[in-house]
């Protein structure tokens, strides 16, 4: 009887936040109380608040980050598949601010984890390479994370383009038209430097999408890029053939 009565309550709390959320009462980067607090509000133990807040999360109602603590989510962002957007525009699209911070920024050849990461061919990346990582940031949260290798062969241009003022991604869209491109896509729970950099905890899902892009038979670059999974989706449409 008290497990049903817990459960019911579970979901009359889960009722009401999600109510919510979806009239507008906490609007989108609205901040929840803490879990205790909210606990103590509402008469239910720590535990059942937080299945509450872990429901919501994973329904995509709100966003749970160690410095931010609960918030509402925005609308989810959204990328075509098999499109090459500009991150830029996606936070834009959204009505947010956009930024972009470099981590990293070395020039070297590859070495065996690299080629790992990138799936880059045992003959691929052995000379000049010039490897980035960066935070694409959205309303001053991080919104994705991208790791990146150009290949100098293919684009000597890069080796002196300030990547701290140029978004690497943009600059590559505008100065090199590529002829081929492919997409990985999938979900991972998000760990170690990529967790702390994405603010997220150890084991949250992400969307990883990994890009290669060509010129003719030769590549020009390949990069990683890891999105908080609660605040982005792809979306892909389709025509009909008739008579197929």
């Amino acid at each position: 009887m008290a497990k049903e009565k817990s459960d019911t309550l579970h979901g009359r709390i889960l009722d009401e936040f999600s109510r919510k959320i979806v009239d507008g009462t906490w609007p989108p980067g609205f901040s929840l109380p803490k879990e205790t607090v909210l606990a103590e509000q509402y008469g239910v133990s720590r535990m059942t608040m937080n299945k509450v807040l872990t429901r919501l999360a994973s329904d995509g109602f709100v966003i749970r980050r160690k410095r931010s603590g609960t918030v509402v989510a925005q609308p989810r962002a959204e990328s075509a598949v098999v499109a090459i957007n500009n991150i830029g525009d996606e936070v834009a699209a959204l009505g947010r601010r956009y930024r972009w911070s470099l981590l990293s920024n070395e020039r070297r050849a590859s070495n065996a984890h690299d080629r790992r990461i990138f799936s880059l061919r045992e003959d691929e990346g052995r000379d000049d390479c010039l490897f980035l990582q960066g935070l694409h940031y959205s309303d001053g949260e991080p919104f994705c994370l991208e790791t990146r290798v150009i290949n100098g062969a293919m684009a000597p241009d890069a080796m002196y383009v300030d990547f701290e003022k140029e978004v690497p991604g943009s600059w590559l869209l505008n100065t090199m038209p590529w002829t081929k491109a492919r997409h990985h896509v999938r979900a991972i729970n998000v760990s170690g430097r990529d967790a702390k950099l994405l603010e997220l905890p150890v084991g949250a899902a992400c969307l990883e999408v990994q890009r290669r892009t060509q010129i003719e038979a030769n590549w020009v670059t390949c990069a990683r890029l890891l999105y908080p999974g609660e605040a982005h989706q792809l979306i892909a449409e389709f025509d009909s053939k008739v008579g197929s």
